[in-house]
């Protein structure tokens, strides 16, 4: 981490230049910390890896910049886009940011890695997304692509490090290379307990860019974070994740998206509920449509779907959190009558193995299949220790 752009970083020391920004908890995410990297970008032609969640303060770290006279040349956006939040899997076309007039190229349209013609006028890419701390959550996938391009085109990049609500814990099947997708493209568990930027040295340190690539990589560390502490953003990491309770639940829930089950799209509390047409026999039900931004073609629109409500599941289960949950999985696989078009051809890329839903469909417990899962995560965990920022 000692190049050229860490040593200037620490030698502006720690001046907080936004005087609005107040936070509240001790937690500091590094874009609050302006003063530490101002510097830094003051002078240089800058590339911006942002969407509506890379705040500082109240203002978009983008304007931030550029209100602070820092030459924005460029802003990519990851999926649900930058400021517009488009739904899952919407591509993105390219644009103009009607704020700013600032060049916008989608990472998530027509292609999910910047090419040379992107980064040819930059001097250093700024990347600045909220994590939620899951494997399939697409933006550790960008992060890792905009690596290979910086590597490839000799760009250095500037990780601007953000808490992972979910790193107090590491859980679920590591990664079999054989399902490498974009909702999976490294070894590692469903939950990897790392934040971004210690993601982002994991990804340079194991050489996972591939072809020898090293890229000249900055990260900004958080102030006073340890994987303990359990921070949610102020603002939605993506449109569907719309509460705390949402973003703890997302790595179990998120399994269901690889099946015939719904998980909420199209209500107004997605990912924190599940349910399906013909689970008649549960006490909750729901009737997803269309909401323009969240989902306009929600699974089952206008049927009642029949399942669970998990919206006060921890609140009325402290204990539960720190691990992913199979059993509202395993159940409702049972329940509808272990069809064979329960689970559909996303999940093993979701899951990053077949393994699992081999194991579901040999009706393993979901003791047995955690206990299945242990090898990888400690093997995952040596790899781990070596880029971790935080106690």
């Amino acid at each position: 981490m000692c190049n050229r752009f860490t040593r200037l970083a620490f030698m502006t020391g720690l001046m907080v230049m936004l005087t609005a920004v107040a936070v509240s908890s001790q937690v500091i995410p590094s874009a609050w910390n302006t003063g530490r990297y101002f510097r830094i970008l003051h002078g240089k032609k800058v590339g911006v890896v942002a969407n509506n969640a890379s705040m500082v303060g109240k203002m978009n770290i983008v304007d931030t910049l550029i209100r602070s006279g820092i030459d924005v040349r460029v802003v990519f956006s990851p999926e649900h886009g930058f400021r517009i939040t488009e739904e899952a899997g919407a591509e993105v076309s390219d644009y103009r940011d009607p704020v700013t007039n600032v060049r916008v190229v989608s990472l998530y349209g027509i292609k999910k890695k910047p090419v040379g013609i992107d980064l040819e006028e930059l001097d250093l890419v700024v990347f600045d997304l909220q994590d939620v701390g899951a494997r399939f959550f697409t933006y550790i996938s960008t992060l890792s692509l905009v690596m290979e391009a910086c590597a490839e085109n000799n760009i250095p990049m500037l990780v601007l490090d953000r808490p992972n609500p979910n790193a107090f814990y590491i859980d679920g099947p590591v990664l079999d290379m054989k399902f490498k997708s974009f909702v999976g493209m490294h070894p590692v568990p469903v939950v990897y307990g790392m934040t971004i930027g210690e993601y982002a040295r994991m990804v340079n340190g194991e050489g996972w860019l591939g072809k020898d690539l090293h890229c000249d990589l900055t990260v900004l560390p958080l102030e006073n974070y340890s994987h303990q502490d359990v921070y949610f953003p102020q603002e939605k990491p993506s449109p569907n994740l719309t509460s705390s309770n949402a973003i703890l639940l997302y790595p179990s829930l998120c399994f269901f998206e690889g099946t015939t089950v719904s998980v909420g799209r199209g209500t107004l509390f997605p990912f924190e509920v599940y349910g399906h047409p013909e689970l008649e026999g549960k006490n909750f039900s729901f009737k997803p449509g269309p909401i323009q931004g969240m989902d306009s073609h929600p699974q089952y629109n206008g049927k009642t779907c029949f399942g669970e409500d998990l919206r006060k599941y921890f609140e009325k289960h402290p204990d539960a959190k720190g691990k992913i949950k199979l059993s509202w999985l395993i159940d409702a696989y049972r329940d509808l009558g272990q069809k064979p078009g329960f689970f559909t051809e996303y999940f093993n890329r979701l899951a990053g193995t077949d393994e699992l839903r081999k194991q579901i469909l040999q009706g393993m417990t979901e003791d047995d299949i955690r206990k299945s899962w242990q090898p990888g995560i400690e093997e995952f965990k040596k790899i781990r220790e070596r880029y971790l920022l935080y106690p």
